[in-house]
């Protein structure tokens, strides 16, 4: 068991680590993705499309069969010169195009369906899992795999359900119409003689075999050139968004970078993660021009394969111009079956990449609860009594263990306890873990059975919208009445923004941090919870309103029970009790 630079345990196993996880098998990626699909309540409406899909190619095979054998009485019109039956194919002719197109316009609606609930299915699923309790918290501090899940839950996402719709219908249709003119090719092959040397001979299914070994050729030389595509993607990917993550993280900072005049070294750092994204596609171009050469030579070669491989029996004279066009017809479309993998070998790298961020990212999401073993993990249990119960607590810091001078702590309803301790001590580290979010450690935290715990954190969090829905946040809107909206304002000294309550707006850049802290008390006396944690009480109190938040604890919130992270000259009268946050070598 090792941890990496945030404290957080990750498995040491024997595989390759690529986004702070260990690389897995194919088939482990595509196992977390069917979980996904199976779990997911639009199944039946996926199912459905891909059945639809399936039954209007298995209709468009059997209409181009009947095309391909159209093929030699047209021909065969041609070379005899004969307008009457010419006229007749060409009317033959419409009614298959037309019946085809009506199919080939179905397949493209039910595709675009496809790629569009499948595309919901898989971000909804992405969404809930990464926004279970507690679960992007840890996940966030576990490594490369942590960072930019936007990038995984909307491009990658999004990327990789186009990417499976479309090979996974070209892979379904060409399978079909292999299993259907390979019957019509072998029958035309059957009558193939050659002559030579004076003698005449004939090779079963001729045009089948010749088609397998043209195909099977271009396929694994494809396959050989383009492999490389597969790690090179998902390279491109992660720069992509490393690249995305610094520009939103220099538009949300840019007011203190341009108060510090640090807009040139910013750009400096986005020019260097513009560089890795343009080396990474470079590299992308060079193995797809590498690729271009395999593919696009065959294409250029089947353009007269075909005919190349008849023209022994067609100038030998066992074969009229109408049968030499409907084998080459049929030639094609076999051979187009058999080099899907050709024509998608660019695609198939991508979607692997494209799979194995997303499924990487699902499964460390899934394992965030379990990956790091119980020995290692503070255990959290719930109690009907009203007390909030810390024993022998030990939490994991990458350079060493941190705990409580009290190895046995008890808070009961209305209690004051101060934690202090020295710069960089783990104070906040505590806050988080009393809420439930770090689990890396030793010892045990009960906490009360349906008891409200309210975290007050250094930078609140505002959500969109109005102010007064901010406030009442993760409550409905219409749990709060306006009276006690505007009393707590009033208390909390913040009058001025009472006309503000149903204004929409980004509240983290209208307001500074000092009054976003104070309506974070606003909240706890609207939702009058049972225990209160907070991060940096000296902070809250800060700029003369330690007098304020006083009050509001012996009055508004008298009956809930206080932990409060700050330092030691913050205890004063208020603080009842008082406990040290020191190494855990040290038992002084």
């Amino acid at each position: 068991m090792t941890r990496d630079s945030g404290g957080i345990a990750v498995k040491a196993g024997s595989g390759r680590m690529r986004d702070g996880v260990e690389e897995r098998p194919l088939r482990q990626y595509l196992a977390t993705m069917a979980d996904a699909f199976r779990g997911s309540p639009l199944r039946r409406t996926l199912v459905l499309l891909a059945a639809g899909i399936f039954a209007v190619i298995l209709a468009t095979a059997y209409g181009q069969i009947v095309l391909n054998g159209w093929n030699r009485p047209f021909y065969d019109a041609l070379q005899q010169r004969n307008m009457q039956a010419f006229l007749a194919q060409l009317l033959v002719f419409f009614e298959i195009a037309g019946a085809l197109l009506v199919l080939n316009v179905v397949q493209q609606w039910l595709n675009q369906m496809l790629h569009l609930r499948l595309r919901e299915a898989l971000t909804r699923d992405m969404i809930d899992e990464w926004l279970r309790p507690g679960r992007a918290f840890c996940v966030a501090r576990r490594g490369q795999i942590g960072i930019n899940p936007d990038q995984r839950l909307h491009e990658d996402a999004h990327r990789l359900c186009d990417l499976s719709v479309d090979l996974g219908v070209g892979l379904l249709q060409a399978g079909v119409l292999l299993a259907s003119f390979v019957g019509v090719l072998w029958a035309l092959s059957s009558g193939f003689v050659f002559h030579l040397w004076g003698a005449a001979f004939q090779i079963p299914g001729y045009m089948v075999w010749a088609a397998v070994v043209y195909s099977g050729t271009a396929s694994w030389l494809s396959w050989m050139v383009g492999r490389p595509l597969i790690a090179l993607n998902g390279d491109r990917y992660a720069r992509e968004a490393d690249l995305r993550y610094s520009l939103v993280r220099v538009n949300e900072q840019i007011e203190a970078i341009s108060v510090a005049s640090g807009e040139a070294d910013e750009a400096r750092r986005l020019q260097r993660d513009l560089g890795a994204v343009i080396l990474a596609t470079r590299r992308i171009v060079s193995a797809t021009i590498r690729l271009g050469w395999v593919t696009s030579g065959y294409g250029w070669v089947t353009i007269v394969a075909p005919i190349i491989i008849a023209a022994p029996v067609y100038f030998g004279g066992d074969m009229t111009f109408g049968g030499l066009m409907m084998a080459v017809g049929a030639f094609n479309q076999f051979h187009a079956s058999l080099r899907w993998f050709v024509d998608n070998i660019g695609s198939i790298a991508d979607w692997r990449a494209t799979l194995r961020r997303v499924a990487a990212f699902r499964l460390a999401l899934l394992e965030a609860d379990t990956a790091d073993g119980a020995d290692d993990r503070i255990a959290f249990t719930r109690s009907p009594e009203p007390a909030i119960v810390i024993d022998g607590l030990e939490m994991d810091v990458p350079d060493g263990k941190i705990r409580l001078s009290e190895p046995h702590v008890t808070v009961r309803p209305g209690d004051r306890l101060l934690v202090t301790g020295t710069l960089g001590a783990g104070k906040t580290l505590l806050t988080h873990t009393l809420a439930g979010l770090w689990l890396w450690g030793r010892g045990s935290i009960q906490l009360p059975r349906d008891a409200g715990l309210a975290v007050v954190v250094r930078d609140p969090y505002m959500p969109l919208g109005t102010l007064r829905a901010a406030l009442c946040y993760p409550r409905d809107v219409d749990a709060c009445r306006n009276e006690d909206i505007l009393k707590a304002l009033e208390r909390a000294g913040l009058e001025r923004l009472s006309s503000l309550l149903d204004r929409n707006a980004r509240w983290e850049h209208e307001l500074g941090n000092d009054e976003r802290r104070m309506l974070s008390v606003v909240q706890l006396m609207l939702h009058r919870p049972d225990w209160i944690v907070i991060d940096d009480i000296g902070d809250l109190a800060a700029d003369g309103n330690g007098e304020r938040i006083a009050a509001i604890f012996r009055e508004e919130l008298a009956g809930s029970a206080i932990i409060a992270m700050g330092a030691e000259e913050m205890k004063g009268d208020f603080f009842a009790h008082t406990i040290r946050l020191v190494p855990a070598r040290d038992h002084a």
